[in-house]
């Protein structure tokens, strides 16, 4: 009896640490919604645009959300302005170097301030961003909401499970920081960058 006590525990115990497991969140999205938005609010030609070519994978455990990792990868030929001859300029060598440098990267090291209610956990995430060759350790408030066996609901395949993770932040740079024209035109394309994140993770069950 006391053996079959002993078993009984070990396997909550074996269960408990499963569930609490972190998983892997892809966030290169099977529908193709996930963006970031950009605005550069200059003086004479405020700009907002869009990169649509975002990848990466996030660990992320609902019960230990501070140990939260990552990197969240945005493909720098998918930026689009609605002038074609501007979007040109600014993936050009000049500026922004999309052909020599493919890809903006933000590398999630640590979160600090973390605090949950419900499925939804505000934090601010430490990291290095990269741009256009340049990194820099930048701080950035996180909105993560952990939505528990919602993978299939959202591709209207209720039949298969997983979970998402929906990540929203807010955050600027200068550009200037970044190599990127420092103290040229900044009457017609602002120095500070306002970026916009709101995209969801994939963990579908294996």
């Amino acid at each position: 009896m006391k053996k079959t006590i002993l078993a009984f525990l070990l396997s909550l115990s074996i269960a408990g640490a499963a569930m609490a497991a972190p998983a892997s969140y892809d966030f290169k999205d099977p529908k193709g919604v996930n963006a970031i938005s950009f605005h550069l609010d200059s003086l004479l030609e405020p700009i907002a645009g869009t990169a649509n070519g975002i990848s990466g994978t996030v660990s992320f455990d609902p019960a230990n959300p501070a140990a939260t990792t990552g990197t969240i990868v945005v493909a720098t030929p998918s930026l689009k302005v609605t002038n074609d001859t501007m979007r040109d300029h600014l993936l050009s060598e000049g500026w922004i170097d999309a052909a020599g440098h493919p890809e903006i990267t933000f590398a999630i090291e640590s979160l600090s301030d973390v605090s949950t209610a419900g499925t939804t956990t505000t934090a601010t995430a430490h990291g290095s961003f990269t741009l256009k060759g340049v990194t820099k350790d930048i701080s950035v408030p996180v909105k993560l909401t952990y939505l528990a066996d919602a993978f299939g609901k959202r591709i209207n395949k209720p039949e298969i499970g997983g979970d998402l993770l929906v990540v929203r932040g807010e955050f600027s740079i200068s550009r200037s920081d970044y190599g990127i024209r420092p103290g040229q035109n900044e009457d017609k394309v602002a120095d500070q960058i306002d970026l916009s994140i709101a995209m969801v993770g994939s963990a579908p069950d294996a």
